[in-house]
């Protein structure tokens, strides 16, 4: 039935119906292909419960469901008629400027204009380290699908195409896609998305759900953004801190090169394993704020030559190279350790207490030195030469360095408390968007 007042249909089986009919005609007006899905209703075997008056179908009922075509890159052009890659779809945004591939406009006209990417419609990467990404494309430029991105769109915009995009963030729409995942690379296609099966409610009911989310959503997104800026303030607190000590000398104080006070060592070379007799510590060992990383251990057997890099507790190493390039680790004597070759071990041989300089090189000083003393611009590398250019400037008295170090470490300690109890609340506003989004399509969210 009809509502005359909202114009909308009553119950999520008249507009499945509705749906059904526009999937006819955009067949027999050759918009879409007949896929042959033979779907049959009604469906017995829910997922999970739904309100009275709605229903539950095939997403390849009620939704265009479009896969990009397979451009080769000897088909690939400086300019033209931009492509969508899975690195141009973000979660909820697409930028165009992450990756930007080309076909030329007379292969745009004459094979793949029907690959047009419309406003509104909902762009989400299919395979790969993205898979499951999705966002409203709301951008005026011209661009069109390729390999690993689809398109979803109501049939004839008869939905509310955000009930459909806020689906497909739900836990159940993408483990429902992931049960198809038979190998180590996720894949997904027309076939994966067709067969997932979706709460359908009324038109009207839809809307009410949209408005709900939106709303909701932005509250939660300011909230995010304010809690973001929270926890980056409290990084910076320790940070700041400590770039004020050492720029602020006092009496008393050193400025020496690195080379003048300590002995730079090049770490082991040897092949690592599951088993051995020491741990073999790589640069992938030290994560982004110069931790050890428990994870993943390796090891590597006794050797005469090895046991002269074994690790002294409070040991200082830095990563030469990769990811965490200039980051210092400071050892602590978990287990019988050896260092790889890509890091570099800093000995002292004056009266400089290993912790004042793992705290140095948290600071702006330190980062502006290593960025500017380094080598190589794709991959930064560092070596021993380098580091020993490294000003440092330091207490004399050993004293005023522990001083220094227990101001540094209950600093540390209150900062990572503000951190932890930050990121929790991120975790939070996260399982509230999941809790949220339960809700809204089991119907919940209506009679709340």
């Amino acid at each position: 039935m009809i509502n005359a007042k909202t114009n909308n249909f009553d119950s999520g089986s008249e507009l499945l119906d509705l749906l059904l009919n526009e999937k006819k005609k955009l067949i027999s007006k050759k918009v879409i292909i007949d896929k042959k899905d033979n779907n049959s209703y009604p469906i017995i075997d829910v997922p999970f419960n739904i309100p009275a008056n709605w229903v539950w179908c095939y997403l390849s009922d009620i939704s265009l469901i479009q896969e990009g075509p397979g451009i080769r890159k000897h088909q690939y052009q400086n300019s033209g008629i931009q492509f969508l890659t899975v690195t141009n779809i973000l979660e909820d945004s697409v930028d165009l400027e992450k990756s930007k591939k080309y076909i030329s406009k007379e292969q745009y006209s004459k094979i793949y204009s029907h690959f047009t990417i419309k406003r509104g419609d909902i762009v989400t990467a299919c395979s790969g380290g993205s898979w499951g990404k999705s966002a409203i494309y709301e951008l005026h430029d011209k661009i069109i699908l390729n390999t690993s991105t689809l398109r979803l769109r109501f049939f004839n915009d008869r939905g509310n195409n955000r009930y459909l995009f806020y689906l497909t963030k739900t836990k159940y729409f993408k483990d429902s896609l992931r049960s198809y995942n038979t190998g180590q690379q996720p894949n997904y296609g027309y076939f994966h998305y067709s067969k997932i099966l979706i709460p359908l409610p009324s038109r009207h009911n839809q809307d009410r759900i949209v408005s709900i989310l939106d709303e909701a959503f932005a509250a939660i997104a300011k909230a995010k953004a304010n809690t973001e800026q929270n926890l980056k303030n409290a990084k910076e607190l320790l940070e700041s801190y400590l770039q004020s000590v050492f720029e602020n000398k006092g009496d008393g104080w050193e400025e020496k090169t690195l080379g003048e006070v300590a002995d730079v060592e090049y770490g082991y070379t040897d092949k690592s394993t599951g088993e051995g007799d020491y741990r073999y510590i790589r640069i992938t060992d030290i994560d982004k704020n110069g931790e050890l990383i428990s994870q993943d251990k390796k090891y590597i057997k006794y050797t005469k030559e090895a046991e002269n890099f074994l690790l002294e507790d409070n040991d200082l190493l830095m990563a030469r190279t990769g990811a965490t390039f200039a980051k210092v680790l400071l050892y602590k004597d978990l287990e019988p350790s050896i260092f790889a070759s890509y890091l570099i071990r800093i000995k002292f041989k004056v009266k400089i207490i290993n912790d004042l300089y793992w705290y140095y090189t948290k600071t702006k000083d330190y980062w502006d030195q290593a960025n500017g003393l380094s080598s190589g611009a794709a991959q930064p590398h560092f070596n021993g030469a380098a580091v020993k250019k490294v000003i440092f400037s330091y207490p004399n008295s050993t004293n005023e360095q522990k001083e220094l170090i227990k101001k540094f470490e209950t600093l540390s300690a209150e900062t990572k408390k503000l951190e932890v109890n930050y990121q929790q609340k991120l975790n939070d506003l996260e399982e509230l968007k999941k809790s949220l989004l339960q809700k809204a399509f089991n119907g919940e969210l209506l009679t709340a």
